[in-house]
């Protein structure tokens, strides 16, 4: 076995979603889940006792405790198959017990599991909706009964036994709520009265007969013997600092009173609540009504009633992004200690709070506050770790958006702060005072306080997956894509950029030196860089594997390399030197240590394995259960005695490591630790400046304690007095009347005495009284008794000769009935005999039947097993023929076998001679390189000219080509410029007719706008009079009413004639005369209103036409600029055409003038002797040579650039058309096929 062992010293976290999570084992024993095991945890002392699950394990589903607290079951699921385990607590480590048989299993893992009061049975039940509970008498691995528990949804599934019967149990979920009673092998329902379906999330049993239950409605419902004896719903709950925020809100009290089943038809509330946990103790019971908070609720006297005493919040985390969110957690499980001083409760984001039970029967509040339990955790997967050198220390980043720092010496959370991004990656300074954090924004560079996180610096790298410190500390490294940046960090400036990866990054490790960087990815590359160039010193690439983590010997000679292949990976000098593999495992995960004695991989299952160094192919290795999910990320510290593991369950695991060696561990070196902390200097003012307060504050408390001190002293002293006298007083009137009492004692004993006497002398005389009485009363009863004998006997006398009377006449009535019945027989036995003999009859003829159908069976049944026995024999024959074959098969099958991992031996010989042989090639072939680029130097020189003179040749032939080609563009071109002219003259007489129309559209639309306001005036002129006329029309009406007035009142004078005649003058004058000169007056007030209102019109008209005037000739204007500018770029462009097609005539001219000197010189060349020839200089030819290839290539680029220009035409055409149309396109690619051609 390996020399290298480590076991758990401290566990962080805790598995969310166990069933039963959480139970004290002692007064300051907690038990929860975590990892893949269970975790025991020391409340004062601190210390950690991990249990783990068993091997392969996914982790565990449900936990539960026996009453006794010495044994643990656990329910787990291994390979996809639920497995149950007991351990006996008391020994240390924790042993395991038997465990129930595979085949008594249920089909699926159990979600909950419950002990007996006298922990001999063990419950569990599987998840609905196809639901099974079972009962084991678990020591004897006995299945006593099992059932099926139907019902309509999934959802949480709750088992318990009532607290004192072993043969009573209850199960609720969604749907259902039963309670059971096993006898004779079977579980059988006990509460048959169908209740309306409810999904229950928990229950606990008050009492033998009473249970209460939780739903996710927030009702409490109570069941005595089975039924319903009380529903209750009960409020949702705001935390009082919302209620101190928030304006005046109705308080309700939440009392629970024993009466008629009934529900709280109460006001309308914010939220539902929903009872998610219920946890009973002596006085009472616990429950969570809604995210956040435990109701403590208390009998009261008449132990009918329970009354609400208490609400208990979870804390708001002031370190979190959104502290108000953190006190809204929802309690999953409540537990309270076996002296119920403490209560703990475990909440849906992993988090573990404590609250002292004795603070709260002393403070006597409405509202109290949970504490954690020890500190707060991780609640999703963790993505990095690391450690430092100067301290004991190590920082974490999580998904759930939180940066750690915790001291894996004392076991405690240092430092913690939540931000609002998600942590991808972590990396602490070696002094442990500086750490980098890599967001989805950006890479932050966070100085750790004496008492938080303050950020120094943000570096813009978005997305950073890794990152790393340097050994001495000066440089980082950050990982921006696919690409690694070396920082400064001092001056936070980049240094270098290493760039080559084409996957991603899983890992960047440095030398111990600083000298190089070591950098893996997922398609499969491993790098080693240098720093300062930034270029690869060495690479291996495996593309059929992802590498996930990589480590580093003390030199760095050696890599050590993990991924998805199933391998760990010995690398060095670029070359795989070693592979061991991981037999049926995926290492995610790789630690060395500092002394390079030992090696420690995680896998994806969550186990750790521990071996030594130089690898071992066998399985020489300790595994050791620890996590649920796969490791992330591993580390050994700097003095080899601690290993720290991370996991996507959120655990940290922290391993103490021993190195054994003959049986003996090695001496653990004592590492001094830096004690240097930062802080701010406003921190340190601050501080200073609380001090100062604070020291004032005291004073003044002081003085007024002193104070307070000496008016109670005085307040005490008088007290005192006036108590002394009071009591003084009492003494002497007690006495007083205790002297009265003894009085009134020696009267009532004398009276008591007298009383006596006179009560014995009258009880005398009553029994002598009796005893007269008595005799009396014997003599007349026995008179009585004497002649009841005599009526007796007279009695007997007549029933006697009655009963003689009776036997005769029955004689007579037997004799009668015999003889009727003997007939009756005589009758039935003659038609009995007749019904025997048809009887025989049909007997003999069924079975003559029978025999003949027996006969056939028979002969049928021979002739079958005839017929299946030869069928038999042959079947026999031919399996023990396949039999044969398949034993000579298999023995060829074993040869081939054999012979396999001989040619696979043989290969792997071969390859290493290959290799081998490979390197003497290489060499060998760089000799022959040499040797050949010296010999082709020689025949360069010479096949150079040769090839120079053939490709002159066809050059030539490709000028000719050319010039073809080019006279047939030419051509084109022109087609095309003539075409284009006339599609411009076109286009501009089209220009001409739109100006016109556009011009006619103007005039009417000005025309009928005109008409418009002339028809708008009008309509306003008419409102006016109509206006005018209906004014008139009142004041006539008035004048009318006023005037029948008036006349009325002249009337009443007709007797009078003067007065009369001075009324009727008054009218004349009042009405005619007034009428008249008003009506002239409004006549000219009327002309003058009607002269000014058409002046005013006529003006606002010609100033309107003005306006449009001046709009329509700028309009016009603009249009006809615009037009003209269009032309004039039009003309440029054909201009430009032009000045292009005259330059390609020029150059084609000068390509034909070339041509012929060309051929001229090639037929000097050809008739000249060879003597000549080798006596001219070949640099001429060379050089003539190479003009041609310069004019060609000059040519083709004139060529590359008129064709880029007409294209830029064509888009330009294209993207601005002349208003209807655009010019055509040059169809190019004729040309270009042509010119291919």
């Amino acid at each position: 076995m390996a020399a290298v062992a480590a076991e758990p010293a401290a566990v962080f976290g805790c598995r969310p979603g166990v069933a039963g999570g959480l139970c004290f084992l002692e007064d300051q024993v907690v038990l929860h889940a975590a990892g893949a095991g269970c975790l025991q945890l020391h409340l004062q002392q601190k210390w950690h006792k991990f249990i783990p699950g068993a091997r392969r394990s996914r982790g565990v589903q449900a936990l539960a405790v026996s009453p006794s607290r010495r044994y643990l079951a656990v329910s787990e699921a291994v390979a996809e198959k639920p497995l149950l385990t007991v351990f006996e607590l008391s020994p240390v480590p924790a042993r395991r017990r038997r465990m129930p048989e595979a085949a008594q299993l249920p089909a699926r893992q159990a979600v909950a599991l419950a002990f007996s009061p006298d922990s001999q049975y063990l419950a569990a039940a599987t998840a609905p909706p196809e639901g099974h509970l079972a009962l084991w008498l678990w020591e004897k691995q006995q299945l006593m009964a099992a059932l099926r528990v139907e019902a309509p949804g999934s959802g949480v599934c709750q088992v318990s036994f009532s607290p004192q019967d072993n043969a009573q149990l209850c199960i609720t979920g969604n749907g259902f709520f039963k309670l059971l009673k096993y006898s004779e092998g079977n579980l059988k329902q006990t509460n048959l009265r169908r209740e309306e379906p409810q999904n229950y999330l928990c229950h606990a049993w008050l009492s033998e007969e009473e249970l209460i239950c939780g739903t996710d409605t927030g009702k409490l419902t109570w069941f005595k013997t089975g039924q319903l004896h009380l529903e209750i719903s009960v409020e949702y709950k705001k935390a009082p600092r919302e209620l101190e925020d928030a304006t005046e809100e109705h308080e309700s009290s939440s009392n629970v009173s024993c009466g008629v089943a009934s529900e709280d038809n109460g006001s309308q509330q914010d939220s539902l609540p929903q009872v998610s946990a219920i946890a009973v103790y002596s006085k009472g019971f616990a429950c969570s009504s809604n995210p956040g908070v435990v109701l403590l609720f208390e009998k009261t006297k008449e132990m009918e009633v329970y009354q609400e005493s208490q609400e208990i919040w979870l804390p708001q985390d002031l370190y979190s992004s959104d502290p108000k969110q953190s006190g809204r957690q929802n309690i999953l499980y409540i537990c309270f200690s076996p002296s119920e001083e403490t209560m703990v409760v475990n909440t849906n984001a992993n988090q573990l709070y404590m609250f002292n039970m004795l603070s709260a029967d002393l403070r006597k509040e409405k509202a109290a506050y949970f504490t954690y339990l020890n500190f707060p955790v991780h609640s999703a997967s963790i993505t990095g770790l690391d450690i430092c050198i100067w301290k004991p220390i190590l920082a974490t980043c999580s998904l759930d958006k939180s940066v750690r720092i915790w001291n894996y010496k004392t076991n405690t959370l240092e430092l913690y702060k939540e931000y609002r991004e998600e942590a991808h990656t972590v990396a602490l300074h070696p002094t442990g005072l500086f750490c980098l954090v890599g967001f989805t924004d950006k890479l932050r560079f966070i100085s750790l306080l004496y008492e938080h996180l303050h950020v120094s610096k943000e570096i813009a790298v978005r997305n950073c997956r890794e990152c790393s410190f340097s050994n001495r500390g000066h440089l980082f490294a950050a990982v921006n894509g696919n690409v690694i940046q070396i920082y400064s960090s001092i001056t936070f400036e980049t240094i270098n950029n290493l760039k080559g990866h084409s996957g991603k990054i899983r890992a960047v490790k440095w030398s111990l030196d600083d000298a190089t960087v070591v950098s893996c990815d997922t398609q499969g590359a491993v790098y080693e860089w240098d720093v300062l160039t930034g270029e690869r010193k060495s690479e291996c690439v495996l593309k059929s594997c992802i590498y996930s983590s990589i480590a580093l010997s003390s030199d760095a000679n050696i890599i050590f390399a993990v991924g998805s292949d199933q391998t760990l990976k010995e690398i060095s000098d670029s070359l795989i030197q070693l592979e061991v593999p991981a037999f049926g495992a995926v290492y995610t995960a790789i630690a060395i240590s500092h002394s390079g004695q030992m090696v420690f991989v995680g896998t994806s299952q969550g186990t750790i394995r521990a071996m030594k160094y130089p690898l071992p192919l066998t399985k020489d290795f300790n595994e050791y259960q620890a996590h649920a999910g796969a490791v992330t990320k591993m580390f050994i510290t700097n003095d080899d005695l601690f290993l720290l593991t991370a996991s996507e369950d959120g655990c940290i695991f922290i391993w103490k490591v021993h190195d054994k060696r003959d049986g003996i561990l090695e001496c653990e070196k004592e590492a001094e630790y830096a004690e240097e902390v930062l802080i701010l200097r406003s921190d340190i003012e601050e501080k200073s400046q609380t001090i100062l307060d604070l020291q004032t504050h005291v004073k003044e408390l002081q003085t007024e304690s002193y104070y307070q001190l000496h008016l109670k002293d005085v307040y005490c002293d008088e007290k005192t007095k006036e108590l002394e006298d009071k009591f003084t007083r009492e003494i002497d009137s007690l006495k007083t009347k205790h002297q009265i009492l003894l009085a009134e004692k020696e009267k009532q004993e004398l009276h008591h005495q007298v009383q006596l006497s006179e009560l014995m002398n009258t009880q005398a005389r009553e029994v002598q009284h009796l005893e007269s009485d008595s005799n009396e009363k014997l003599l007349m009863e026995n008179k009585k008794y004497q002649e009841l004998q005599e009526k007796s006997q007279r009695m007997q006398e007549d029933y006697e000769k009655t009963l003689h009377n009776l036997e005769e006449s029955k004689s007579k009535a037997v004799e009668e009935l015999t003889e009727y019945y003997e007939r009756i027989v005589n009758e039935k036995s003659l038609q009995l005999e007749e019904a025997q003999e048809e009887m025989r009859q049909q007997l003999q003829a069924h079975e003559e039947i029978k025999k003949q159908i027996e006969e056939d069976e028979d002969q049928e049944i021979l002739e079958i097993k005839i017929k299946y026995e030869r069928r038999l024999l042959e079947e026999k024959e031919s399996n023990i023929q396949l039999k044969g074959e398949i034993g000579v098969m298999n023995k060829r099958l074993n040869s081939l076998q054999k012979e396999l991992k001989e040619r696979n031996r043989d290969i792997e010989d071969m390859k290493l001679e290959q290799q081998k042989l490979q390197g003497i090639i290489k060499s060998l072939e760089k000799d022959i390189l040499a040797l050949k680029t010296d010999i082709q130097k020689g025949t360069d020189t010479i096949q150079d000219k040769e090839k120079n003179i053939h490709d002159l040749k066809k050059k030539n032939q490709e000028l000719e080509k050319f010039k073809f080609i080019r006279e047939h563009k030419i051509e084109e071109f022109k087609k095309q410029v003539e075409s284009q002219e006339s599609y411009i003259k076109g286009m501009k007489e089209q220009i001409c007719e739109m100006d016109k129309e556009l011009g006619q559209f103007h005039e009417e639309s000005t025309q009928l706008k005109l008409n418009i306001t002339q028809l708008q005036q009008k309509l306003k002129a008419t409102d006016r009079e109509m206006y005018r006329e209906r004014q008139k029309k009142q004041d006539m009406e008035t004048l009318i009413t006023r005037f029948k007035t008036d006349l009325h009142n002249c009337v009443g004078f007709i007797q009078d004639s003067k007065k009369m005649k001075n009324g009727i003058r008054e009218l004349y004058t009042k009405y005619v005369q007034q009428s008249d000169t008003v009506e002239t007056e409004v006549v000219d007030t009327d002309l003058q209103q009607e002269h000014t209102r058409q002046q005013e019109y006529l003006e606002r008209n010609v100033a309107a036409l003005k306006k449009k005037l001046a709009k329509d000739q700028q309009i016009q204007r603009a249009a006809f600029l615009r037009v003209m500018q269009e032309n004039v770029s039009l003309i440029k462009e054909i201009n430009d055409l032009r000045q292009e097609l005259k330059e390609a005539h020029g150059q084609i001219h000068d390509l034909r003038s070339r041509l012929k000197l060309t051929k001229k010189k090639q037929v000097i060349k050809d008739s000249a002797p060879p003597s000549e020839l080798l006596s001219s200089p070949a640099v001429l030819r060379l050089n003539a040579g190479k003009e041609c290839e310069n004019i060609i290539a000059k040519q083709r680029l004139e060529i590359q650039r008129l064709r880029d220009q007409i294209q830029e035409k064509e888009q330009v055409l294209a993207v601005q058309p002349l208003l209807d149309g655009s010019l055509p396109q040059i169809n190019l690619e004729e040309s270009h096929e042509t010119q291919q051609q």
